[in-house]
């Protein structure tokens, strides 16, 4: 009797050890898919008009502020994977556009981070200018992090910024669609995948000492407006 007990308890162990295992994955990669049937469509149309590159720039400064905060703060190793995963899938998408972009384009006129023509800003042609604009931008943030590492307050600052951010997602492709007078070429994946897998992030916003209710609940509706944009 207390032998099969025993084989029970080792059972139920083992499963509760892999839905663990399976609800981690989830939310390591959860945050990318909704990106994949996005790719697939630019990739597909040759199109990249549907989509704002500027919903990249947003998402590449949440988590890179996100891994500073871990940095000075250590939370749920999951939602570290999370950012890295997020931000290799925002290249990924940046390298497509760029990549698409530039065969389609008839002009032989290039936009180039060199030009420091704002109205062009996020929008360059070259992938390397994304690169290097991140590079420079997690530079500067190691630099503070580093001098400042020891404030309490910083250290919480840098987690409500990233926060913040998220939360301003639907901003870029609101006024991407709005600039279009269409949502012809996003995919509704990323709105209704994306604004139901925010519950997963909570120990974020707990770290933060931050409510993760308002963030998400404006998220959720840019997204909403976003996708409402008469065509």
């Amino acid at each position: 009797m207390d032998a099969e007990m025993v084989l029970q308890e080792d059972d139920m162990e083992s499963s509760w050890t892999l839905l663990s295992w399976v609800a981690s994955c989830l939310m390591v990669f959860g945050g990318a898919l909704p990106y994949l049937p996005q790719y697939q469509e630019i990739q597909s149309s040759g199109n990249t008009k549907g989509f704002s590159t500027r919903v990249c720039l947003v998402l590449l400064i949440a988590n890179i502020l996100r891994i500073f905060f871990w940095i000075g703060k250590q939370f749920e190793l999951t939602l570290l994977l999370q950012s890295v995963v997020m931000i290799l899938t925002m290249f990924a998408m940046l390298h497509l556009c760029c990549t698409v972009q530039n065969t389609n384009r008839v002009s032989t006129k290039q936009h180039r981070l060199s030009d420091l023509d704002f109205q062009y800003f996020w929008k360059w042609s070259a992938f390397e200018d994304y690169l290097f604009s991140s590079f420079g931008f997690t530079v500067l943030c190691a630099v503070v992090t580093l001098l400042l590492l020891d404030s309490a307050v910083f250290v919480e600052m840098l987690g409500s910024l990233a926060v913040m951010f998220e939360a301003m997602l639907g901003l870029p492709q609101l006024l991407q669609n709005f600039h279009n007078r269409s949502t012809k070429g996003m995919r509704n994946e990323i709105s209704s995948i994306k604004s139901g897998q925010q519950e997963g992030k909570t120990p974020l916003a707990t770290s933060v000492q931050t409510s993760v209710a308002a963030p998400s609940h404006l998220r959720t509706w840019a997204y909403s407006v976003a996708l409402k944009v008469p065509a």
